[in-house]
């Protein structure tokens, strides 16, 4: 090989690690409606750290709603006289609204603004956990498909508010917003056992206490409703992204994975109680291993960019996922925290690459908001019958043991689909203006 050669090699290395790079940089692309009403760019922002501030703590309450029923899960099934299919139906509602209504976001984005939506939702949010937590059996059940809508809704619109506002710090925003997610589900299943206990022993009030952040989110999301921003009337259509096998074996991962996720989040401390634990330490157990996921999920997107593709990455991860979950269930109780590291680390990584796998599998940001739209829509409707298949075999049993399957089955299914989606190919779509 002559000296000429190998700078062209070279040259041609360097480029595609830019490119690698410039494409990590839209991981905030999310499900953000693919349309420049929405998308909006050259902002005129007066206050970017009122912005900052206010996007955090909007951030920060996407999680709480889903991650404060897993510990309080068994005293308000024993209150309410709840089955564990009836407890399973209760964890799979709010995911399943997740992705039913995470197509409504850009629809209302177009007809009154982003900021106007997130705002409202805001509102809803903040509704739902109250009613989950003042009117019983039904106002549980009604107040959970409230919360898990606003939550689909404004997790679609936040992230594309982010890479419009902060279009240079975009790799750096991903952190934050990944950042906020993970401590706001690591304090709801932390505090809100110790919360009850608080309040005499009140699941009511534990539940009830985190309309206070999202209120709080409100009121400092409130100035944002008067920006003004420049926009571009100028929308593209991308074409047969739903005949694509790539785009449904990325999907298939983000659902899978995000079952896995949600089982978790909303079965964990359960699992932990039959083994003994009680439902302070098993909240606390649940919050340890999503703030460990913080590591995992900033790291990995850039790990797994380093090869040629992202198969080995998936393998790695998931099996880190699925060894955490088989020890929090079957391992001797002394190795607990270990099992739960493990099981953060593996999940963290999961979350991160599916988001990775979106962009790097899309030949432009167009196609990439069309990818994640049909990722989380479809992927967190099939994400919700994990946590309810949970409720079931529980019920069948009597026990947890059987549930290993279901971590099993779910976990070889995101392996294959995940070895799919890692391959260093594009979805085969048209983006084009309309």
């Amino acid at each position: 090989m002559n000296l000429e050669t190998e700078k062209s090699i070279h040259r041609s290395e360097l480029s595609t690690a830019s490119k690698r790079s410039a494409e990590l940089e839209e991981l905030l692309i999310d499900a953000e409606a693919d349309d420049e009403q929405v998308q909006q760019t050259h902002p005129v922002l007066r206050r970017p750290w009122l912005l900052l501030l206010g996007l955090i703590l909007v951030a920060l309450n996407l999680r709480p709603a889903l991650s404060s029923m897993a510990p309080m899960l068994s005293e308000v099934s024993k209150s309410l006289g709840l089955s564990a299919s009836a407890a399973g139906l209760l964890t799979t509602l709010p995911v399943l609204c997740l992705g039913l209504f995470a197509p409504l976001a850009p629809v209302l984005a177009r007809r009154f603004g982003a900021e106007r939506v997130v705002l409202g939702i805001l509102l809803t949010l903040a509704g739902g956990i109250i009613l989950r937590s003042s009117f019983g059996e039904i106002g549980l059940f009604a107040g959970s498909v409230l919360a898990g809508a606003s939550i689909g809704v404004i997790g679609v619109l936040l992230p594309g508010i982010v890479k419009r506002d902060f279009p240079k710090q975009a790799g750096t925003m991903t952190g934050v917003y990944t950042m906020a997610l993970c401590l706001g589900a690591a304090m709801a299943a932390g505090a809100t056992v110790p919360l009850s206990e608080h309040f005499d022993k009140n699941w009511a009030m534990g539940l009830g206490f985190w309309v206070i952040p999202a209120l709080a989110a409100a009121l400092f999301w409130l100035p944002q409703v008067g920006q003004k921003h420049g926009a571009h009337n100028v929308a593209y259509r991308v074409r047969g992204l739903l005949r694509d096998p790539l785009a449904w074996q990325v999907t298939l991962y983000m659902g899978l994975q995000s079952s896995l996720a949600y089982i978790v989040f909303g079965w964990l401390p359960s699992i932990l109680i039959g083994r003994g634990l009680t439902p302070t330490q098993a909240g606390l157990v649940l919050s340890g291993s999503v703030i460990v996921q913080l590591v995992s999920s900033l790291a990995a997107p850039w790990l797994a960019t380093r090869g040629k593709d992202q198969r080995l990455a998936i393998v790695i991860v998931m099996a880190l996922t699925l060894g955490g979950l088989f020890g929090c269930l079957y391992a001797p109780i002394d190795g607990l925290w270990g099992w739960a590291i493990v099981l953060g680390l593996g999940q963290g990584a999961t979350f991160s690459l599916a988001l990775t796998l979106i962009v790097l599998r899309s030949r432009d940001s167009h196609v990439a908001a069309n990818l994640s739209s049909m990722a989380q829509g479809f992927g967190y409707t099939l994400a919700s019958m994990g946590p309810f298949a949970v409720g079931i075999v529980h019920d069948w049993t009597g026990g947890w043991a059987a549930v290993g399957w279901i971590f099993g089955v779910i976990g070889l299914g995101a392996i294959i689909a995940g070895l799919g989606a890692g391959r260093a190919l594009y979805v085969q779509v048209v983006s084009e203006r309309t």
